[in-house]
């Protein structure tokens, strides 16, 4: 949270809006923003922290663990239009990159106003692709896995 935290601007900036869900309660949040992240973080997490006592939200996302009555740690974007475009979830000893993240957006902002497709480990500037039938059979011939 912290690490996502530090880049929100820059989140912010590609039109992105970031909020945090968990099963604690909004007090709980509190109560760790003032103690820890703000220590990791000047002025504390700037975004929205969401309650989600009983599961409901991470039941609809498949990350609500029944057994320890948590959220698992999930990582989902979701374009403007309210369809699941990416997600992450990883067990709680390993944290998520939060620089993949900021590449995948900048990778999906690109695909919608272009239409073009970003081949694997694109970066802004970097080669994409023109998806159609003169594609087919010939990617090869546009992209290669070192260029990335």
């Amino acid at each position: 949270m912290s690490a996502v935290a530090v880049k929100y601007d820059d989140i912010k900036e590609l039109g992105a809006e970031v909020i945090s869900v968990s099963t604690n309660s909004h007090f709980s949040h509190k109560i760790w923003d003032e103690v820890e992240l703000s220590k990791m973080v000047d002025g504390g997490i700037p975004y929205p922290m969401v309650a989600d006592p009983s599961g409901s939200i991470g039941k609809k996302y498949g990350v609500y663990d029944e057994e320890e009555g948590v959220n698992v740690r999930g990582r989902f974007l979701i374009d403007p239009d309210g369809v699941l475009q990416a997600m992450e979830v990883l067990t709680p000893p390993v944290g998520r990159n939060v620089e993949e993240l900021f590449r995948q957006l900048q990778a999906f902002k690109h695909v919608r106003k272009t239409g073009e497709a970003t081949p694997s480990g694109w970066h802004p500037g970097k080669a994409t692709l023109k998806p159609g039938k003169n594609l087919v059979g010939k990617v090869w011939k546009e992209w290669q896995p070192e260029n990335n």
